[in-house]
């Protein structure tokens, strides 16, 4: 088992810590292709670094692009709410992920639990 760190935005961040996201969305990069099923992600909120949330990997979904992955996995545990499920797009990623970055790599959907 190997413990990872990770930076997370103050939203998503919230939205593990009260459950509400169980899967955090990656690009499938070296650093991600290191993470196994029972390692540990210590998440740190970005904008205040004192705080953070130890989680540990159930599963690993590994696509090809985030288009695919919004088809294939349920949303509403990717960090989307009741208030924002109907406008969820693969564009939204393209704020951290270029279409390069995700054709060179490929994404990830990391499913944690919080510990």
């Amino acid at each position: 088992m190997k413990e990872h760190i990770m930076m997370l935005n103050p939203s998503p961040f919230r939205l593990i810590k009260s459950r509400k996201k169980t899967i955090e969305l990656r690009l499938y990069d070296e650093k991600r292709k290191e993470i196994k099923v029972g390692d540990r992600i210590k998440f740190i909120n970005s904008e205040n670094p004192l705080e953070s949330l130890e989680t540990e990997t159930v599963e690993l979904y590994v696509f090809d692009s985030f288009e695919t992955l919004y088809r294939k996995l349920p949303l509403l545990e990717c960090g989307y709410t009741e208030k924002n499920i109907d406008s969820a797009s693969p564009k939204d990623m393209e704020i951290y992920y270029t279409k390069k970055q995700q054709e060179k790599y490929g994404v990830v959907g990391i499913k944690i639990i919080l510990l």
